[in-house]
């Protein structure tokens, strides 16, 4: 596997020699963009997001996270960069029908497509709201879909104008939308799980896929088959569906390996001579890892990937030779197909086999082993989980002895690998590391640290080691941390985080491991550190003076004659853990020897690299030279420098070698880390009081210092408000004084009006108590005319009455039959009196209706006159107080006449009631003696003609008939006549005084009531 660094670089050679693919792993080239020395604070990693090959499979494009697109052309063996957008990039499409486009999408909603060879902007398109997330490209290049959460765009290629819009609704999300090969359909997922099919050209929804039963598998990842006949989706569980698009049905479910809990993107691997049927679909889980497997036999062919870098994406080139993916680390590694399925596309072994003597040495190389069951009788076929490869374990022998490591590992062939290649292999480098340091990965006492928070020693790490990394910081400052609660010396050691740093940039995924490798090297490659704490390690430094002095005694005496101590030479590489004279990969090649040896070694190391950079510091003599060469990196040679380790260990003799200094190797305990007290403690909670106190006294300050702005601040804003009051002030003073010559000339105008609205109302109230006086006279004048009315007409009535009695008596009191028409007479007249009686009170309502509309207008002007002195009322209160009293008085006035108008109409009422029981009173009188009257009559009919029979029969029994006959004829002639006569002759005593007694009655009710008339107002 080769390197490649392209920081500070617009374009040149992807690779230096002819690439080679490692049969372990697959990496023809790993492509950086970055500084090499990844542990010092300036550190700056551009990450790459996302990469895509074009048709050809010969080149690819790839974007970063500041908005660079670089263009890789595996066939000349050039990159090139294209274009600094300084958007990041969230999606690219390298298909288009022009060879020489890109077409990307930016952080800020845009799509730009570049040309490759020109390196100028083609178009610039916009549309969407949200992040773009894919793109899919027509086979024939000339259309692309966008897709983003809320809508999904087709856009023309030719013209780089928009076609459709595909919109949803606000609680359905879109999950992708692409076309399938070969065809122009369009398949659209959402993020209920429901898949459509349209047709490009008209939208027109040709079918809809069916969902499996059970659990809603949540969809995040498809990929099609070249010949677009099968459709693979994966999401939230650990199942592929495929459907055959032929039939629209669904073939198969397919069950993953437990370790698989989320497929983030499915691809399908293009072979030769497979017509585009595709049957490997590599798919990429959320351990990072791609497993390539067979749809049909479930076999599990190859994976990619590492747990310590995971992949986040993956192109696959549309020949099938080349996989490029981007790690989590933002570097791009390119995998060779053919040496991944070496071992699965290898010959058939031969049929004719020798026997031969069974080899003793052991095979060193990775393999992939993975099994598969036999696909049920059911659609959902389950594959068993492939071991992960492991290069150490084909090299177990079972005669070997396990070393007391895990995972059965033996130290001597680690030792025996590492001195045969100087270093671990860089895919199992840190599992070798964390077998090796034996971590116990104690995730409850860890958690209990973190949850303690950040350490007050530590809060302010920013500010003394600044990292643009937010996510790198976060780990460090959450570290050390940790390792301040754990022991309090560690809150006080100021060289912790550059000791720490490359431990937490290299396992900044794993936090726990991190903070185990450090404790752990606190532990045993940094005995006896703080026993002189603050000071440095006197008597470590001391063991590496010893070697030095017997190693190179020239040397340390150049030292002390510039008066150079161990503090100046070997403290700056100790506290650093080498990281800032070395860069990446010699750091991890030297503590791949570190950790494998005494943790006496690094002291060998330290001295190793004094003796090997003897000649620069022979020619050092001022004190800022040694210190610029052990605090910046020097063309020394690490592997020169491990072997000259390894010789000073093996040549140094016992008095001063390092190893009765330093205990052996003790990995930390399980369950809970161990108790670290190995410091001064008086000193320590010294310095921690101190520093308390110091941080007490800041807080103090700050919060006079905050107290004192506040005043300031409370101050100035105070003076500010007086002025502007004081000339607020003075604004308001004069306008008071404009107001107030303004109110004394309305007020003169008010005076004036009020006089004469005095005169008007003075003049209004004669006015109307003479229209008053006038209605009232009129209205007496009138009732007095209708009662000498009705007295003249009670006068002739009398004097009617009067004629009639006389002409009754003159005519011998008219008969019974005239008598009763004088009494119906009577009766009508007494009928049109009254009706006469309720014309007027109907008049006198109309009247008093008249005079009620009359006080409630002067009662409204009244009100208003009211509302207008109330007005008044705030200008001046003399004249209010006048006002009202005024207005009291023409209320008194007005509430006595209403009382006056009332108290006259419950007489009226009550008069009128009276007259109305007088009247019916008399009707009954009236009516009872008329029939008084009949009766009277009747008796009287009876009586004469019994007197008249008693006188036939007694002029018969005399013989008298010449007599009766001219009687009887006279009777037969006028009937009446002689029946009145006879009967007034006979009760004419009786009859003319009860006429006398009622025409008087008659005459009495006639007076009493015109009296009472006459008494009305």
């Amino acid at each position: 596997m080769q390197n490649l660094d392209i920081t500070k670089k617009e374009s040149g050679k992807i690779w230096h020699r002819k690439p080679s693919a490692s049969y372990e792993d697959g990496v023809i080239v790993k492509i950086s963009h970055g500084s090499p020395g990844p542990f010092l604070s300036h550190t700056h990693n551009i990450r790459f997001l996302h990469a895509t090959f074009d048709t050809s499979g010969d080149r690819f494009v790839a974007g970063d996270h500041q908005g660079n697109l670089i263009v890789f052309d595996l066939t000349r063996n050039r990159f090139q960069l294209v274009q600094k957008t300084g958007k990041s990039c969230t999606s690219l499409a390298f298909k288009l029908r022009r060879k020489t486009e890109v077409l990307a999408t930016f952080a800020d909603y845009s799509i730009k497509c570049y040309d490759t060879d020109t390196k100028e902007l083609v178009s610039w398109m916009k549309g969407h709201r949200t992040a773009v997330h894919s793109i899919s490209v027509h086979g024939s290049g000339r259309y692309a879909i966008t897709t983003s959460a809320d809508a999904a765009l087709l856009w023309d290629l030719d013209t780089f104008t928009r076609k459709r819009k595909l919109n949803v609704k606000d609680n359905v999300d879109i999950v992708k939308v692409f076309f399938l090969p070969l065809s122009n359909t369009i398949i659209t997922c959402f993020k209920d799980d429901s898949i459509f099919a349209w047709e490009s050209d008209t939208l027109k929804c040709k079918y809809q896929l069916p969902l499996p039963e059970g659990q809603r598998p949540q969809y995040k990842a498809f990929a099609t088959t070249r010949d677009g006949r099968l459709l693979v989706a994966g999401g939230k569980s650990r199942f592929l569906h495929v459907w055959c698009l032929d039939t629209h049905s669904l073939m198969r479910v397919i069950e993953l390996p437990t370790k698989v809990h989320v497929v983030k993107q499915l691809q399908f691997l293009p072979e030769s001579f497979d017509g585009g049927s595709g049957q490997v679909v590599g798919v990429l889980s959320q351990d990072g890892i791609m497993r390539f497997m067979n749809i049909f036999s479930c076999r599990l062919d190859f994976d990619i990937g590492t747990l310590e870098d995971r992949i986040l994406n993956v192109d696959i080139s549309p020949t099938g030779r080349h996989i490029v993916a981007i790690v989590e680390s933002g570097c791009i590694k390119l995998y060779c197909v053919s040496a991944l399925t070496a071992e699965r596309n290898k010959p058939p072994p031969p049929l004719v086999k020798m026997a031969t003597q069974k080899s003793q040495k052991p095979q060193v190389r990775s393999y992939t082993k993975s099994q598969a069951e036999g696909m049920r009788r059911s659609k959902t076929i389950k594959t068993e989980e492939p071991r992960l490869p492991m290069h150490v374990a084909s090299i177990k022998d079972t005669d070997t002895e396990v070393s007391g490591l895990p995972e059965g590992l033996d130290m001597n062939r680690l030792k025996a690998i590492l001195k045969g290649y100087g270093e671990y292999p860089a895919k199992y480098r840190m599992f070798i590391w964390r077998s090796v340091l034996r971590l116990p990965e104690n995730h409850a006492a860890f958690s209990s640290l973190v949850d303690k928070g950040t350490h007050m020693a530590w809060s302010k790490v920013h500010q003394d080691y600044p990292i643009k990394s937010r996510k790198l910081l976060r780990v460090l400052q959450r570290t050390l941390s940790a390792l301040a609660h754990w022991t309090v010396v560690f809150g006080e050691t100021n060289y912790l985080p550059v000791l720490a740093f490359p431990f937490i940039k290299l396992f900044q995924n794993n936090q726990l491991v991190c903070f185990e490798i450090i404790a752990t090297v606190l532990i045993n490659w940094c005995q006896h550190w703080f026993e002189f704490f603050p000071n440095p390690p006197i008597n470590i430094l001391s063991v590496v003076e010893n070697l030095l002095a017997h190693h190179d005694k020239a040397l340390l005496q150049h030292f002390v004659k510039h008066g150079i101590t161990t503090q100046v030479y070997a403290w700056p590489m100790m506290e650093t853990l080498f990281s800032e004279i070395v860069t990446r990969d010699e750091w991890l090649k030297l503590w791949d020897n570190i950790f494998t040896n005494h943790p006496s070694f690094m002291m060998y190391i330290v001295a190793a690299y004094l003796i090997c950079s003897r000649q620069p510091l022979i020619n050092c003599v001022e004190l800022s030279d040694f210190e610029y060469f052990f605090h910046h990196r020097n063309p020394v040679d690490i592997t020169a420098v491990i072997k000259c380790a390894y010789e000073l260990q093996n040549t140094t003799p016992n008095e001063i070698n390092p190893v009765k200094a330093i205990e052996d190797f003790n990995p930390l305990t399980r369950g809970q880390y161990p108790v670290f007290n190995k410091y001064p403690k008086f000193i320590v909670d010294y310095q921690a009081q101190e520093r308390e106190q110091i941080r007490q006294d800041e807080m103090d300050y700050l919060h006079q210092r905050e107290v004192a702005n506040e005043i300031k601040e409370q101050t100035e804003l105070r003076k500010k408000k007086e002025e502007a009051w004081y000339h607020q002030q003075e604004l308001l003073q004069e306008a008071e004084e404009e107001r107030r010559r303004n109110l004394m000339t309305e007020e003169q105008k008010l005076a004036d009006q009020r006089l004469r609205l005095q005169a008007m109302k003075r003049e209004l109230c004669m006015r109307e108590m003479q229209v008053l006086d006038a209605t009232r006279m009129r209205f007496m004048e009138h009732q007095g005319n209708q009662r000498e009315t009705q007295l003249r007409r009670l006068d002739d009535e009398l004097t009617r009455k009067s004629l009639l009695r006389e002409q009754e008596t003159q005519s011998a009191v008219a008969d019974v039959e005239i008598k009763s028409m004088e009494l119906e007479i009577q009766k009508e007249r007494l009928q049109q009196e009254l009706a006469k009686e309720s014309s007027t009170v109907e008049f006198k309502e109309k009247l008093d209706q008249d005079s009620h509309r009359r006080q409630t207008d002067l009662a409204e002007r009244v009100s208003r006159k009211a509302w207008q002195s109330n007005q008044l009322d705030h200008q001046q209160d003399s004249t209010n107080a006048q006002w009202r009293l005024a207005l009291a008085d023409q209320r008194k006035t007005d509430l006595e006449y209403q009382n006056e108008v009332k108290h006259r109409q419950r007489l009226d009422d009550i008069d009128r009631k009276i007259h109305q029981l007088q009247i019916s009173t008399l009707q009954t009188k009236s009516t009872n003696e008329e029939e008084a009257i009949w009766d009277t009559i009747e008796e009287l009919k009876r009586e004469k003609d019994i007197i008249w029979e008693m006188l036939i029969k007694q002029k018969e029994r005399e013989g008298n008939a010449d007599v009766i006959q001219p009687v009887i004829q006279i009777q037969s002639d006028n009937s009446p006549q002689q029946t009145n006569e006879f009967s007034l002759d006979r009760g004419r005593l009786v009859f003319p005084e009860r006429e006398k007694e009622l025409l008087q009655h008659v005459r009495e009710l006639r007076a009493k009531i015109a009296s009472d008339k006459s008494h009305r107002p």
